[in-house]
């Protein structure tokens, strides 16, 4: 599974450590040393997959995440020495697919890697139907979504999730259930984590996210689309 990886990290020495890794595993790699590069060249190649450090000059990571969330839905995985989880949640909630936290293991990173891709490409390959549930439809094939004839823009995390609430309308789906569609088995990962990307959902695709008609809240259990 062969991708263009953009890499952005300050530090050369572990910018160097994630080229060698990403080409050991067959990705064409560039590398860029600050955020105002990364947003140039994310923009200039259209890559498969950014790996985004936090901490970097000119722009610093989160903001090179705004900028490119608000104009495409590439997958991005950030890297942070900041590991708490009021930082995990800032990230995702900027749009990040994933995060990971230093010092982490290259075999670890790698594993994130291809499973980003992997989700990727079954959202980009995957021949299904158009699901609906009332005004809201989501096409796994095109990878859009749209409310009230209106295309949303989303995340990778987020569409994984609205298009397994769809596939599904009614049905109640735990928080474990769509943490394990969106990340899989990830220790690292808390259940609260699905709670940020609802919100951030719910402010796409509800008329009033603060009173949700749409992506409904089943206390207690999770979350479900409604066919209103």
């Amino acid at each position: 599974m062969c991708a263009y990886v953009l890499v952005a990290e300050d530090d050369p020495k572990q910018a160097e450590l994630l080229r060698r890794y990403l080409e050991r595993e067959g990705h064409e790699v560039l590398v860029v040393h600050d955020g105002r590069s990364a947003i140039d060249e994310a923009r200039r190649a259209d890559p498969d997959l950014v790996v985004l450090d936090v901490m970097m000059p000119k722009v610093d990571g989160l903001d090179v995440c705004r900028v490119l969330r608000a104009e495409s839905d590439l997958p991005i995985l950030m890297l942070t020495a900041r590991s708490t989880e009021d930082d995990l949640l800032l990230g995702l909630d900027l749009g990040a697919d994933d995060y990971v936290a230093k010092p982490y293991s290259p075999r670890e990173l790698m594993a994130r890697v291809r499973t980003l891709l992997r989700r990727t490409r079954r959202s980009q390959d995957a021949d299904r139907q158009v699901f609906q549930a009332g005004d809201l439809l989501v096409d796994p094939v095109r990878h859009t979504v749209t409310a009230a004839d209106t295309l949303v823009d989303c995340t990778l995390a987020e569409f994984r999730i609205i298009e397994t609430l769809a596939a599904e309308p009614e049905r109640v789906f735990t928080r474990k259930q769509l943490l394990e569609r969106i990340h899989g088995f990830d220790r690292f990962i808390t259940e609260r984590t699905v709670d940020v990307h609802v919100m951030n959902l719910r402010k796409k695709i509800e008329p009033d996210p603060r009173r949700p008609v749409r992506l409904l809240t089943v206390y207690g259990v999770g979350y479900k689309l409604t066919h209103a």
